[in-house]
């Protein structure tokens, strides 16, 4: 049975995600950190984990942001083939949106990668859509700090690469990023696909809750073999040395040509902000 959704809800309701995911960091991440605090061998990464366990606690309890890097806007919007989307264009109100949503926040966006002109309000967002059997509309929000996303990395390997090219890469990406990328990272992992699905596919494996493993038992052994091995580098909570570089390491996989095997890996910061909203 068709379901009409005005495009005003789904405005508010990316409108409340951003917001919230500015200064509430998700539960699952603040549980990984507090287990990675108790775990962690080195005094100095014990003490790194404890400021940004506080931190986040200040953020939420004064609703300000937890990190001076606001990012740019990514959304992604599940689609059930059942709702009609009614009373505007969504995409005027997913800008809409964002610009509201940043009135009070760090806008870092510009308008031209070349002309470098700040657009202002930080829009456009980087918007996608997935159509699913259904009539609920799930929006995924994340505000991408930039910091590590300079430090991710796609590469199109020939298939005799294999599974250790593959964790080679990884390892060189988060080895060359150090502590750029405000470790302790999660990383996303895009296997498959074709040169610009891999790196969506990379995106998309950093919107999973940590916690969740891959259904494909032969990637959820990856995600646990490579994040020991990401963390066997040593180079630990702000590149200061120490157990935990990586609270996890998602992999999302494609269907791709006889002749690729595409990989990409995307890092998310240690002010990993997301939220989710069903209507």
């Amino acid at each position: 049975m068709l379901r009409q959704v005005p495009v005003s809800q789904i405005e508010a309701a990316v409108i409340e995600a951003i917001e919230r995911s500015a200064y509430e960091l998700p539960a699952d991440y603040l549980r990984a950190l507090s287990y990675a605090r108790e775990q962690e061998h080195s005094p100095l990464g014990q003490s790194i984990l404890l400021t940004l366990l506080e931190n986040s606690a200040y953020a939420q309890d004064q609703q300000i942001a937890t990190c001076q890097d606001t990012g740019m806007a990514i959304i992604h919007m599940t689609l059930g083939q059942d709702v009609h989307l009614v009373g505007g264009d969504i995409n005027q109100a997913l800008n809409s949106a964002v610009a509201r949503a940043y009135k009070d926040l760090r806008k870092s966006v510009v308008s031209d990668p070349l002309l470098r002109q700040n657009s202002g309000d930080n829009t456009p967002p980087i918007v996608s859509f997935q159509i699913v059997p259904g009539s609920q509309v799930q929006i995924t929000v994340m505000m991408k700090g930039f910091g590590a996303e300079l430090m991710s990395r796609l590469r199109m390997f020939p298939p005799a690469a294999g599974v250790e090219g593959v964790k080679e890469f990884l390892l060189e990406t988060v080895e060359k990023a150090g502590p750029n990328a405000c470790p302790p990272v999660i990383i996303g992992v895009g296997l498959g696909s074709s040169f610009d699905g891999v790196a969506a596919l990379a995106k998309k494996a950093l919107l999973r809750p940590l916690g969740t493993s891959n259904p494909k038992p032969h990637l959820e052994k990856l995600e646990r073999e490579w994040l020991e091995a990401v963390n066997n580098l040593g180079i630990g909570p702000q590149g200061f040395g120490g157990t935990f570089t990586a609270l996890a390491v998602h992999i999302e996989s494609y269907p791709t040509h006889i002749a690729a095997l595409p990989a990409a890996v995307n890092l998310n910061c240690s002010a990993p902000r997301r939220a989710t909203v069903t209507i």
